[in-house]
């Protein structure tokens, strides 16, 4: 079936449909990894957009439920070529069918390289997958990601219970399962509470430390979250990613801004300023916290290699850092996952 992908300035490409039959508006973004499909699909950071793979052959390894991050709520998915004969010992299905399962309506056969550059040139913009051309496009230039976090944030608290050395809290702005899965390796009881619980309920849990987890859409939103937040600070060690580590530096006074095309992908390259070194890391975000807003108020650890961007900071007289990439990463790579030794060591040395 003939679909098209129709872009907020007009531009029209021509493919065929895959997944769900249905019309789609959303914010278009490309991301770069060679690998991690499905724990891209089921990434809830990609609420409200549609997902662009650059790498040319999606779905070449099926469908993998064990590797899912969490539901899936992207708006849409684009690839150049979909493989309908996955080969995996793993594999459970095809990428298809799980576009079809989860009424996610996507496109293949398109020049996504052209379309990526597009984006690279003129910023992150709008687009529909349709069946029709339409004639209005003012619903593809208005739509705006928006309330989102709610969208995605379980409703109800849950505990994982493994051996228990440390009790953590993890507040879920739209958490991937592997932050708890790094976690529950440390031997650490993890309480994964929705996103507007509020600080006073939080410390009557009595947790060892607090994690702040990835999620969707722009910082600056979230203000009852920012505040409740705020109200944590400096009562327990703080461990904040992407999304989590934005809100943490608003909270702290700090400001943020939405990058040109983000950073999507498993291959973002990040310098620590501490010694120099550059990891290789997985990031899905759209926003970022200035740096200059920053000073005098938390200490920059990490720069994106590329531009330059906020990656990391440390709040030393608080008892809480934060980082912009994905140290928890399923699908890899797994060079900064020490970062969450480093949250166990401050709960270790945390003297309340």
């Amino acid at each position: 079936m003939k679909a098209y992908l129709v872009l907020e300035n007009g531009m029209i490409f021509t493919g065929q449909r895959i997944g769900s039959p249905l019309d789609s508006l959303g914010e278009l973004v490309f991301t770069t990894g060679m690998v991690g499909y499905l724990e891209t699909l089921t990434d809830p950071s990609y609420a409200g957009q549609i997902i662009m793979q650059t790498f040319p052959l999606i779905g070449n390894y099926g469908l993998i439920s064990e590797d899912f991050e969490g539901n899936c709520f992207a708006k849409g998915y684009v690839v150049r070529e979909i493989c309908d004969a996955p080969s995996n010992f793993r594999s459970e299905g095809s990428l298809d069918s799980f576009l079809k399962q989860h009424n996610i309506p996507g496109i293949c056969g398109v020049d996504t390289r052209a379309i990526t550059k597009i984006i690279r040139e003129n910023g992150v913009m709008n687009a529909k997958i349709v069946s029709e051309i339409p004639e209005d496009l003012s619903d593809i230039k208005n739509y705006r990601v928006s309330g989102v976090v709610s969208e995605v944030s379980r409703k109800y608290a849950k505990d994982f219970p493994p051996t228990e050395l440390f009790h953590v809290v993890l507040i879920d702005y739209g958490a991937k399962k592997s932050i708890v899965r790094c976690l529950q390796n440390r031997s650490c009881r993890v309480s994964v509470v929705p996103h507007d619980r509020s600080a006073e309920d939080i410390l009557a849990m009595k947790p060892d430390g607090i994690m702040l987890s990835n999620g969707p859409g722009d910082p600056a939103e979230n203000v009852y979250e920012i505040e409740q937040v705020r109200k944590l600070i400096g009562k327990l060690p703080i461990f904040g990613i992407c999304l989590g580590h934005q809100i943490l530096a608003l909270a702290m006074g700090g400001k943020s801004y939405k990058l040109k095309y983000g950073h999507r992908g498993a291959n973002q390259p990040v310098t620590r300023l501490s010694d120099g070194r550059t990891f290789i890391t997985s990031q899905n975000h759209g926003y970022a916290i200035d740096s200059d807003s920053m000073k005098g108020l938390a200490d920059l650890s990490f720069i994106n290699a590329n531009d330059k961007s906020c990656e990391g900071l440390d709040y030393p007289g608080s008892n809480a850092f934060s980082v912009q990439f994905h140290p928890e990463a399923s699908s890899g790579p797994h060079d900064t996952e020490f970062l969450f030794d480093r949250f166990i060591e401050m709960m270790e040395d945390f003297d309340a």
